[in-house]
């Protein structure tokens, strides 16, 4: 049986410095392919380019945010697959998702994903139609939380980043309570790949939806970002660079607060000001 890949992989780098040439061991981010099926149907639904780590957790957030499932009861069973042909070697870039009986899901949407790069995805005005379409509700209003929260949210993030101190190549996303502590964390060469294990997480611990948290992701927040954060009621999104314009419009329409350049005890609120208890 083959042993899984890792999220790290060794390297010898050149380091050039002041002139001077010498070799160096180095840990960069594994980057490889992962393949979801759906069975019965015999079905390859996604590939995406990941850090390998949390892969059922991906799989299942994946298929959530899509529209695939509705709950954790519409997975029945997960595993890699065996390729038969070679002695039973467990193939750890192919997960298997077994859905319970008589779940007939609609994969039109899935069109768009058949691949998937590490860097955002495919996004579109088609997209946020087809949001509107799975009738996801507004974010309720409820959660309120004080400027000092959101500014400790970045140092946070970074400390948990296991991953990213050894590779410096790896983007997060976690979950924050509204006193902002760090609830949960993972990291993936792709920002949405990382939300895609959080809520895959999230939906396998019966936590959805996440109606009390917040969300901070590394780098930008992309329409994918705040399409995830929709399907998981996510009230407050987070990140340290600027959105795109059609995640503000996401974020407006379905009632989420958007926060982008957080850095230091600076940031900027797009939408859901109301959420910020501010002077």
């Amino acid at each position: 049986m083959t042993k899984p890949p890792g999220s790290k992989t060794k390297a010898t780098v050149w380091v050039v410095e002041k002139g001077q040439a010498r070799p160096r061991l180095d840990h960069l981010t594994t980057e490889e392919p992962l393949e979801i099926r759906l069975l019965p149907l015999q079905k390859t639904v996604a590939v995406t380019m990941r850090t390998p780590g949390a892969d059922f957790e991906l799989a299942a957030g994946f298929l959530y945010s899509e529209g695939v499932i509705n709950s954790r009861k519409d997975i029945q069973r997960m595993s890699y697959c065996v390729d038969d042909s070679v002695d039973g070697e467990q193939r750890y870039n192919i997960v298997n998702v077994e859905l319970r009986d008589g779940l007939i899901p609609d994969l039109q949407p899935l069109e768009r994903h058949f691949y998937t790069s590490s860097a955002c995805g495919v996004c579109g005005k088609a997209s946020l139609e087809a949001l509107r379409m799975r009738g996801c509700p507004v974010i309720p209003a409820g959660l309120k939380v004080m400027p000092e929260i959101i500014y400790s949210l970045p140092d946070k993030l970074r400390a948990a980043q296991g991953i990213f101190t050894a590779t410096g190549g790896l983007h997060a996303a976690a979950t924050f309570d509204a006193q902002g502590q760090l609830l949960n964390l993972r990291e993936d060469v792709g920002r949405h790949n990382a939300l895609d294990k959080l809520i895959g997480l999230a939906l396998l611990s019966d936590e959805l939806p996440l109606n009390n948290h917040i969300v901070m992701v590394s780098g930008r927040s992309s329409f994918e970002i705040l399409q995830k954060s929709t399907t998981a009621g996510v009230p407050i999104v987070c990140s340290v660079s600027a959105p795109s314009s059609l995640a503000v419009s996401v974020a407006k329409e379905f009632g989420i607060t958007l926060i982008g350049f957080l850095r230091g005890e600076r940031f900027n609120v797009y939408t859901g000001w109301d959420r910020i208890n501010a002077a």
